[in-house]
């Protein structure tokens, strides 16, 4: 019968329909990457999907956060983003969690529960507990590297962590996992060499910060990364088609 779903089972089949409805995914941070990368995921028809951001939408997020408009700059991300689910897929399980996701709130979450692991967070901390609780669980994951101070969204490549390269923060990850003795990490990264951000202290987070009230500022950053509308967005869906085949299992013939 023909349903919202229809074009994508045209390409999957139904199996791969029922597999994608059938399924949990969590995804951590739900920003510029993340963002896109749940609309991708909901579109495709996931059945349940868990979001974890305890951030407010910015005015400075409208330039690539998929959530962020002129209406919704001060609501909870999290809040924001189920509402916009559940107008795409009224039949989706929605689970949030206004949370910024670090070791000491790991066990807020049940990690076997996960048919899948999004990390699309912005801390080498994070990134490694989940990494760990990911390995742990014997759950795939998938890591976002850094997508800031790029221009270039064709760089951007699924790569094994152990084969990455030039990219700053997978270099960080890399090394700390060896040293953890954790294998087999599936990450999305850019060869691209990061851009310096411009010295302009009139459009500066550093000396006109307009974070919404109770929230983490972003000036806790040790530098504040520029950014654009289609990189961290093209990252995100990537991640997402990597998500889809992987439970579907689906293979290139």
């Amino acid at each position: 019968m023909l349903n919202q779903f229809s074009r994508t089972q045209l390409l999957i089949g139904k199996n791969g329909i029922d597999k994608l409805a059938n399924s949990r995914v969590a995804v951590f941070g739900i920003g510029g990457v993340g963002g896109y990368t749940v609309e991708a995921l909901i579109r495709s028809g996931l059945g349940q999907i868990d979001i974890i951001d305890d951030d407010k939408v910015c005015l400075t997020n409208l330039n690539r956060q998929i959530y962020a408009t002129r209406k919704t700059v001060g609501k909870y991300k999290v809040e924001v983003a189920k509402e916009r689910i559940l107008d795409i897929n009224p039949n989706a399980i929605v689970n949030t969690y206004q949370t910024f996701y670090t070791p000491e709130t790991a066990d807020t979450f049940d990690f076997n529960k996960y048919d899948y692991i999004v990390d699309a967070i912005d801390t080498v901390v994070g990134k490694l507990s989940l990494i760990e609780k990911a390995k742990e669980c014997n759950i795939p994951i998938i890591c976002a590297m850094g997508a800031g101070n790029k221009m270039d969204p064709t760089k951007f490549e699924v790569a094994d962590i152990s084969k990455t390269s030039v990219c700053p923060l997978a270099r960080v990850i890399r090394v700390e996992l060896r040293k953890r003795k954790i294998k087999d990490v599936k990450v999305v990264y850019s060869k691209e060499p990061p851009i310096k951000p411009l010295e302009d202290m009139s459009i500066s987070c550093r000396t006109g910060c307009i974070c919404p009230p109770g929230t983490r500022k972003c000036t806790v950053k040790h530098q504040i990364p520029g950014s654009n509308a289609f990189v961290p967005s093209v990252v995100g869906l990537i991640i997402a088609s990597e998500v889809i085949k992987d439970l579907i299992s689906y293979e290139k013939t």
